[in-house]
């Protein structure tokens, strides 16, 4: 029936005793369980650490800050416990206390450790903090790639790393200062933890998933508890390691919460009561259509997301075909985790981008699994191949769909990077010119406010403000729901209840400030006028440009040519405004009043 080897996947036989190093790193180019089958190559761990690094580290560089929930709920509070000050959202508010200060502290210490050694620029401690975590995002794709090569094969093992390299969703995800991220990379531990037979890493690394970065992300453990608890039967095990868990993630989250809010503060529990015990949980904004999800995905990987979806489909077909026996543990079973979230997240009526960063690993790897089975399927419909492995006539189908995949998520990174890279570019402009008399001629202790009207979201934080003399500060436009405020000055700011803020995204009008007193606003050059959204760069009494920046105008461009950049076909197709810095030109004199 077979045209060619499945010994990889197959319980045909009883196996020669394999290759000790080979067995122990899952990535030799050795033979396998027929000596005259040579199995795929893969590249060695430290190789492997090295490409995917330098992918990371080119993320830390030219990624954008694509969400202001990574700017307000943690550049700012981090910048806050570093400097004194920043902005304050509700979250952070004890009287609600659904974020944990033990999470901004663990990436808060390698770049306070480093200002107090080099004492360096802000902006160079934001790019500091990206390289440190893509230095552990690509440390934890590592571990993640040698169980792949483990528990699926080789062949698995070096698509799932090609995919882990070059997808434009680890690009966006790998550098990003938010929890969604820190459960990627424990999905990335627990997960290859679980593929080379770590249990005990698998507990760890679930446990501070959920405790230290986002409690829901526990979801993804539950699969890997059932194994333990269902099908190995290792009750004492389980109970001693997630008590060891609490104890080293729960107990010093808990006593920094509380050094912070001043009151017992188990955060995790209150953002699993806000989210699911309240009435207006999180849909009070976010909520999108049930294609979001699927839209996102397709963006982010592509032609891998689809082969994704269809995996569980795809090989238990290929399966039944060949009739191939399964492995030790349930190919079902480690499909769980992705599937279980899928489940529960594509259902949810809020959903944001990032709720999908904690199963971008395994989009990766059961894309790539996909690809091995119809691989399979391939070289059991191609007669006389019965004296070679399957992936020899078969190479075609990998390198194919990932040619086409690279193309694709090559695409979509240059999209967003021209696109919308322009507020980075912007206020890295405001910092040289700070330093420039000829432009900035205020005295240096002199309080300066930079202000932002539409544009208050993709502020990047604080890092990018010159000093702490400067400002930022929020003229009224037509969002009309909740902005943060700064926190108190003292050191027990962060135990005083703020006035003016709720949970109820309700509009608190005391944020805002007169244009008046601006002596720099950041703004996007639009075609509408509004009263509360003004074209300021055509106000040229008021406001001279200073620098400007192009960004894409997404209402005016074609959907797919600025979701995926094509060379001499996007710029026909797609439409960019100019993303102002302005300089106010008023005096004292003749200073306009403008009402709010």
């Amino acid at each position: 029936m077979r045209a060619c080897n499945m010994s990889a996947t197959m319980k045909q036989r009883p196996q020669k005793k394999r290759d000790v190093k080979t067995e122990k790193s899952g990535v030799q180019d050795k033979r396998g369980d027929d000596s005259q089958f040579e199995f795929p190559w893969t590249p060695k761990g430290y190789t492997a650490f090295k490409i995917l690094l330098s992918a990371r580290l080119c993320a830390a560089v030219w990624n954008i800050v694509g969400d202001c929930d990574e700017t307000y709920n943690y550049w700012e509070p981090m910048h806050y416990l570093m400097f004194g000050k920043g902005f304050q959202t509700w979250e952070y508010s004890p009287k609600y206390a659904i974020r944990s200060y033990a999470y901004l502290w663990i990436h808060a210490l390698p770049i306070s450790l480093y200002n107090m050694l080099f004492s360096t620029n802000k902006i160079m401690l934001f790019y500091i903090l990206r390289c440190v975590l893509a230095v552990a995002c690509a440390s934890c794709e590592i571990y993640f790639y040698k169980g792949v090569c483990k528990q699926f094969g080789a062949n698995t093992g070096r698509i799932t790393l090609a995919v882990l390299l070059i997808s434009a969703g680890m690009f966006i995800s790998s550098t990003a200062f938010l929890p969604s991220s820190f459960c990627m990379y424990m999905t990335l531990l627990s997960m290859g933890a679980w593929f080379l037979g770590h249990l005990h890493v698998a507990i760890l690394s679930t446990a501070a998933s959920a405790i230290l970065g986002w409690p829901f992300a526990g979801i993804l453990g539950a699969p890997i508890a059932a194994d333990i608890l269902l099908r190995r039967r290792q009750f004492g095990f389980f109970i001693k390691w997630c008590l060891l868990a609490l104890v080293l993630f729960l107990v010093p989250s808990m006593q920094v919460d509380y050094h912070y809010y001043g009151k017992l503060v188990i955060a995790p529990l209150n953002i699993v009561l806000y989210n699911v015990f309240t009435d207006h949980g999180p849909d009070l904004y976010g909520v999108e259509p049930f294609s979001y999800y699927f839209l996102n995905g397709f963006l982010n990987f592509n032609v891998m997301f689809v082969l994704a979806l269809v995996c569980f489909p795809l090989i238990y077909l290929v399966k039944f075909l060949l009739k191939l026996e399964d492995r030790d543990t349930p190919l079902w079973l480690l499909m769980l985790p992705m599937y279980l979230w899928m489940l529960i997240f594509f259902t949810r009526p809020h959903k944001e981008e990032r709720f999908l960063f904690p199963i971008y690993p395994l989009l990766a790897l059961f894309g790539a699994v996909s690809i091995d089975y119809l691989q399979k399927l391939c070289c059991f419909l191609l007669p006389g191949q019965r004296s070679q492995h399957y992936t020899s006539n078969t190479h075609w189908i990998p390198l194919c769909l990932c040619v086409l995949f690279s193309a694709l998520s090559f695409s979509r990174v240059i999209a967003l990077y021209q696109g919308y890279h322009a507020p980075l570019d912007i206020y890295v402009e405001l910092n040289r010119i700070s330093s420039d008399p000829k432009v900035h001629s205020l005295p240096p202790d002199k309080s300066v406010n930079v202000c932002v009207g539409k544009e208050w979201y993709r502020f990047p934080s604080n890092f990018f403000l010159p000093g702490n003399n400067w400002n930022l500060q929020f003229l009224r436009s037509e969002f009309r729901g909740q902005l943060p405020k700064p926190y108190s000055s003292g050191e027990d700011a962060t135990r005083i209840i703020p006035s003016d803020m709720n949970d109820m995204n309700r509009e608190e009008m005391s944020r805002y400030i007169n244009s008046s007193r601006c002596h720099y606003l950041v703004d996007l050059e639009t075609q509408t006028d509004t009263k509360y959204e003004p074209n300021y760069s055509g106000l040229t009494e008021e406001w001279s440009v200073l620098h400007s920046v192009p960004f894409l105008d997404a209402s005016r461009s074609h959907r797919l040519l600025r979701a995926f950049y094509f060379p001499f076909v996007s710029s026909r197709y797609c439409t960019y405004m100019n993303y102002n810095l302005l300089k106010t030109t008023r005096t004292k004199k003749n200073s306009a009043h403008r009402n709010i």
